[in-house]
């Protein structure tokens, strides 16, 4: 299994390119399954998650093909498709679950495994299963699949109005893609905001879909009989940038990062700012563009994470990271995940002062962390560990980093390339 070592202590200095978002590419890919024709990706990260979501693609009859240096994929979904997501390509990735809604829309039928992914706590389908019920399908939940149908006599979904009883991410995208094929107007409610959902329903617009309303909590989609394809670049990743910008606030240096988008960022930012660090944004010649700088400890800053716009919780872990070597003493309160304080106890190994009382957790920043052996045990917590070990004295280990590989595309290369003392092996 392969592991990271690290040596603190080198401020960074340099230029980084973002990649494409995970959490865009994932649905996307996805999406190839709502038409006949040839669909176009481009930006599409290396990832261990995207690698999967190509087997089973592949699995279930979709012709792929990786080209160019952009990370283009040619996905194609023409007749005959099986809808069926097998727990061997499924047990590893959450995201798994997104070839639900598109099946059902196209096929009128899919048998899905009920998904697995990080260790951060209970991520229930049973907002998925009661959209597409109120969307005309009848699902089962048997033998850890989820067997879905039309209602008798249906031939496509039928539009609805969706409020789920808590925001979704992949819900909102599995009924945003379902109800692009479905019959009359679907409205959802209390929909998911992220950057990556109105991506994914600006590609759906491309391949002929009517949507209205995304990237706020109300969208509306007016069913149209059939979609075509499309070529669509994948958003850039604004926690792979937001990783990186607390990697500089917390080593000191100065990166420019290429192809970040600072307005997806406006949370963490705030917080960095606060915390002391320069950062500017702006567009040249080569697209977005964020630049940060950090010289000394920094300012401890307490925040809650919640949905977007709000704190993301997927920055939460590295942020802590950052507060565990900043002036002052900070509270972050989790309110997403029941289980995503499990780097705590890898950061004390690190020398870190940290003490949680159920969803929070309670910083006092020291003036250095000391290096040791510690395991990830999940992707945002695999990142921060990095963090924390690029600041530490001495040698840090990062063992399990397939976590990271899940969400991170080269992170190490991008880190050694702006100056970090860092190196995998086995």
């Amino acid at each position: 299994m392969d592991k990271l070592r690290i040596t603190g202590g080198r401020a960074l200095h340099g230029e980084v390119n973002i990649s494409g978002a995970k959490n865009a590419a994932l649905p996307e890919l996805c999406a190839a399954l709502l038409t006949s024709e040839p669909v176009t990706l481009t930006n599409v990260p290396r990832l261990r998650d995207v690698a999967t979501m190509r087997q089973l693609l592949d699995h279930m009859g979709v012709q792929t093909q990786t080209h160019g240096e952009r990370g283009g994929m040619t996905l194609h979904a023409a007749d005959p498709i099986n809808p069926e997501a097998p727990y061997e390509l499924v047990k590893t990735m959450r995201a798994s679950v997104l070839v639900l809604g598109p099946l059902l829309a196209r096929f009128g039928r899919a048998r899905v495994s009920l998904p697995g992914g990080c260790a951060i706590g209970s991520r229930p389908v049973d907002q998925h299963i009661k959209g597409m019920q109120a969307m005309g399908a009848e699902i089962l939940v048997e033998h850890g699949y989820m067997v879905a149908q039309l209602a008798h006599g249906k031939k496509r979904l039928q539009g609805a109005r969706i409020a789920t009883d808590m925001v979704t991410v992949t819900g909102t995208e599995n009924f945003l893609m379902a109800a692009t094929l479905a019959e009359g107007e679907t409205l959802l409610e209390n929909a998911a905001q992220e950057p990556e959902i109105a991506d994914l329903a600006e590609m759906l617009i491309a391949m002929g879909a009517k949507i209205e309303g995304h990237g706020t909590s109300r969208i509306h989609i007016q069913g149209v009989e059939r979609l075509h394809g499309c070529t669509h670049q994948v958003v850039a990743d604004r926690i792979e940038a937001g990783t990186f910008l607390c990697a500089v606030a917390a080593t000191g240096g100065e990166v420019l990062l290429r192809h970040g988008r600072a307005d997806h960022l406006d949370a963490v930012i705030d917080k960095l700012r606060e915390a002391g660090a320069h950062i500017e944004a702006g567009q040249d010649d080569g697209g977005d563009f964020m630049r940060v700088r950090s010289s000394g400890r920094l300012k401890a800053q307490g925040f809650r994470t919640t949905e977007y716009p709000g704190f993301p919780t997927d920055m939460q872990a590295q942020f802590m990271a950052l507060n565990c070597i900043s002036h002052g003493t900070a509270k972050v309160t989790e309110t997403i995940f029941e289980n995503r304080f499990m780097h705590v106890n890898e950061m004390v190994r690190l020398g870190a002062k940290i003490q949680t009382d159920g969803k929070v957790a309670v910083v006092e920043g020291i003036e250095k962390l000391s290096g040791a052996t510690v395991m990830a045990t999940d992707l945002r917590a695999s990142a921060s560990l990095v963090i924390a070990g690029l600041v530490a004295e001495g040698e840090t280990i990062v063992d399990r980093i397939y976590h990271l590989d899940r969400g991170y595309d080269q992170m190490e290369e991008k880190l050694r390339g702006i100056g970090a003392n860092i190196e995998r092996f086995k």
